[in-house]
């Protein structure tokens, strides 16, 4: 068990990571990002997980890399930088790749690389008044790990404005440009997040991860898209989930994978 990187599971199949440093506002340091990284890929081998949530402790989802920890390496060589940066790209891939839904939990300030872990996020839920921004120029440095994530989400316009200026803009600015998708009041933030949950627990887990996958490979090669949706259509068509879909349609009852079918049998037990 880690004590900077937190674990919730319910009887639903959804699970909760919690960046747990409060006291530095969640600043990505090397044991927190080694911990989630574990934490990634234990939850990944799991199939009975249907949604993944990821937040923070405290009032700040993530304050960005920690700088205290940057500032003691200027004495390592380029060598250890790169390790280090390694293992940054190894969990943001982690997460833009994770099987399941993911949903973004921003009960706060999401900064640099705070900014990155909500755009691997599939929805993410701000609370009104949090900021994000991408300030590594201000450092001298640059949004170098995370741009293969960021750039797919939000385009190479606005990469390019918020990127070079360094500037931090508010959840309602972060909207129009896709990276959050709903804000609302702190005392909202739970009953938002749950109800995004219970939408996509409405869905099918094994057509929720193919529908996954089917995003990245068309837009890594839209030319040859056909080749892989011409026969995914087909595979879900006939599958287990695709039939039962349909028949739960023609029966006007929910399918067998949503909550509601579960507590239509409870109600008849």
């Amino acid at each position: 068990m880690s004590d900077v990187v937190l674990v919730d599971r319910d009887d639903r199949g959804v699970a909760t990571v919690t960046l747990h440093r409060p006291k530095v506002r969640n600043a990505l340091s090397p044991d927190l990002m080694s911990a989630l990284e574990a934490a990634l890929a234990d939850l990944a081998r799991d199939p009975d997980l249907r949604v993944l949530v990821l937040t923070g402790a405290g009032e700040v989802f993530c304050a960005g890399g920690d700088l205290q920890w940057m500032r003691q390496g200027r004495d390592k060589g380029a060598d250890e930088h790169e390790a280090d940066s390694a293992r940054l790209a190894r969990v943001f891939r982690a997460l833009d790749e994770f099987p399941t839904p993911l949903v973004g939990r921003m009960n706060g300030h999401a900064i640099a690389g705070g900014t990155g872990l909500m755009c691997a996020c599939d929805i993410v839920v701000a609370v009104d008044g949090a900021k994000m921004g991408f300030t590594e120029v201000r450092l001298g440095i640059a949004p170098a790990t995370i741009s293969r994530i960021v750039l797919p989400k939000i385009g190479p316009a606005a990469a390019r404005r918020w990127f070079l200026t360094g500037e931090l803009f508010d959840a309602a600015v972060a909207s129009t440009m896709g990276l959050v998708h709903e804000v609302v009041a702190r005392h909202e933030l739970d009953a938002a997040v749950e109800e995004v949950v219970q939408a996509l627990l409405a869905g099918a887990p094994r057509a929720q991860r193919r529908t996954k996958e089917l995003v990245r490979t068309v837009l890594a090669d839209p030319a040859t898209a056909e080749e892989h949706t011409i026969p995914l259509i087909a595979e879900l068509r006939i599958s287990d989930e695709g039939q039962e879909g349909m028949a739960a349609f023609f029966d006007r009852r929910p399918p067998a994978w949503s909550p509601a079918a579960a507590d239509d049998e409870s109600a008849s037990a």
